[in-house]
């Protein structure tokens, strides 16, 4: 039997309470998120936040990684000063997936960055965030009801990856985000948009794709299993 390929998913840790703890720091995930790997026949394992130094280790015993949704990257990242409605509350998991990203960038591994896991990427390769949507738009469409998903339309950008993998010229998209790209990261091109022309999704070279949607949270595995091919195709093709 081959191999599933080992598809890393960075975390957050956070106080969580369960069971007699009222309070303990916890490494934490949606469980859509390894889910889904599973679903598209990957090895899903989860990466908590480490020091700085270790990312290209860890980068090494995978074959993809997935940085996850979560709360805001840190404004200072990109040097603009928060705004009242930014919450940034993971120093350790901004620096850490930050670490993640160059090293799986450096090292050509496919890279699929969700929500934040987008704009963190796009800080990364240089760029900066709008961090506060509805300034920009003047309405919610990108959020959901308190403690749910919105949905709303995007289109794919022919010609791109992100276009071959979702070749509708509309595609309904599960969305949870307050912030999007501003200025584009180096080496990025956009490869989808909202109907508000928010930008809805990046890529970069090889198989580096940040969305802005939540693909877990929906049916549509087309890019998930794209990933895990890739994963798969590059461990096959790498000595050892």
């Amino acid at each position: 039997m081959t191999p599933r390929p080992v598809i890393g998913i960075s975390t957050h840790v956070l106080e969580a309470a369960w069971g007699r703890w009222d309070t303990i720091r916890t490494v934490l995930l949606g469980e859509r998120y390894p889910a889904v790997v599973q679903a598209a026949g990957g090895l899903a394992v989860l990466l908590p936040p480490d020091a700085a130094e270790h990312a290209a280790d860890a980068v090494a015993r995978i074959d993809a990684l997935v940085i996850a949704g979560g709360s805001d990257v840190d404004p200072a990242r990109y040097g603009a000063a928060r705004h009242p409605e930014t919450v940034a509350s993971e120093p350790e998991r901004d620096a850490w997936e930050t670490a993640l990203l160059r090293a799986a960038l450096d090292a050509g591994l496919p890279v699929l960055g969700i929500c934040r896991g987008m704009q963190l990427l796009n800080v990364v390769c240089g760029g900066t965030l709008l961090q506060h949507l509805p300034d920009v738009v003047g309405h919610l469409g990108h959020v959901g009801a308190a403690g749910t998903y919105g949905r709303h339309p995007v289109r794919p950008v022919p010609g791109t990856l992100v276009g071959a993998l979702l070749p509708e010229a509309s595609v309904d998209v599960p969305t949870f985000h307050h912030q999007a790209v501003d200025r584009l990261g180096a080496g990025l091109s956009v490869s989808a948009w909202a109907e508000d022309g928010t930008v809805e999704a990046v890529e970069g070279a090889g198989f580096t794709i940040g969305v802005q949607w939540h693909p877990e949270q929906g049916d549509d595995l087309r890019l998930m299993t794209a990933l895990v091919r890739t994963a798969a195709a590059r461990a096959a093709a790498v000595p050892g």
